[in-house]
């Protein structure tokens, strides 16, 4: 079966490496990026491509005409679109008799759209989905092909969601690349009535609000964590990132949120809203005093 591989982020250069070890497969083209500067886990697939003699694509932008043209060449039987920052147009989308498949690590048909390991983190919620489609021209609309749920444990955080998500997805594409090379495969028509979408997150949704509760914090820190650009608060004029954190039982109700309740090279213990946050991994300079506030 002849695949053409979109994508330019870690989870794409990843499921393109694992491709390439699949029997019975030819990737006969790969589109990437040289450079982005919206992905935070921007990975182009170039050094991929060349090191296993497959030609490369290099976009520049939204450029759909030339890179349809330019698969159309290749006459790849499916495509496998994985950390692409566009919607398709009909003319990639109808170019594959079978199809463009995409990914999506949210519980399909809830939680379509952008950031969805931050938002799920950020959020609080207790499981999520590892989850292949076929694209349609909307965003995460199309029918589904394969769909693993998988919980997220208090202890997770974006880089080890990130991490499980992918060795799942690994999987699953494995058993899926057979069933479409056989053309024996699932496609499950998503229910749309249950459908939300999350929204494009901006800076100001990384930044943490003391008067939010401790848990709410802790679970913003651990959704923006690395590989993503980590949660900040401002503190003498400075942004100050936050890396890692750990609830405390310091907080007391009758302080008002900010309150710096301990500091040393253990941590940094604040009062929240509700509840303390210990910050265990940040770049404050120097540490503020005990008692002083944030």
């Amino acid at each position: 079966m002849k695949i053409l591989f979109m994508g330019c982020v870690e989870f794409s250069a990843r499921t393109l490496g694992h491709l390439l070890t699949l029997p019975d497969v030819e990737v006969v083209g790969v589109v990437t990026k040289s450079e982005s500067k919206i992905n935070a886990d921007f990975h182009s697939l170039q050094p991929i491509a060349e090191a296993a003699g497959i030609p490369c694509f290099l976009a520049e932008g939204n450029q759909q005409a030339e890179i349809a043209a330019w698969a159309a060449e290749r006459s790849p039987d499916v495509v496998y679109c994985f950390g692409w920052s566009y919607l398709l147009k009909e003319e990639l989308l109808t170019l594959p008799p079978l199809g463009v498949v995409g990914y999506h690590p949210a519980a399909l048909p809830q939680n379509r759209g952008r950031h969805p390991i931050i938002w799920a983190l950020a959020l609080g919620l207790s499981e999520t989905a590892s989850t292949f489609f076929f694209m349609d021209r909307w965003a995460d609309s199309g029918d589904l092909l394969s769909q693993v749920y998988l919980p997220i444990l208090p202890e997770d955080d974006a880089g080890s969601l990130y991490q499980k998500l992918g060795d799942v997805a690994l999987g699953q594409i494995s058993v899926f690349t057979k069933q479409l090379a056989s053309g024996d495969y699932p496609r499950i028509p998503q229910d749309h009535s249950g459908a939300n979408t999350w929204r494009k997150r901006g800076r100001r949704d990384g930044e943490i609000d003391w008067r939010m509760s401790a848990e709410r914090i802790h679970n913003l820190i651990r959704a923006l964590t690395r590989p993503y650009v980590g949660a900040h608060f401002l503190w003498q004029g400075e942004e100050v990132k936050v890396w890692r954190s750990e609830l405390s039982a310091l907080g007391q109700a009758n302080l008002e949120p900010g309150k710096v309740l301990r500091a040393d090279a253990d941590g940094v213990v604040i009062q929240c809203g509700a509840g303390a946050l210990k910050l265990v991994k940040h770049e404050l300079a120097t540490l503020p005093e005990e008692g002083t506030y944030l």
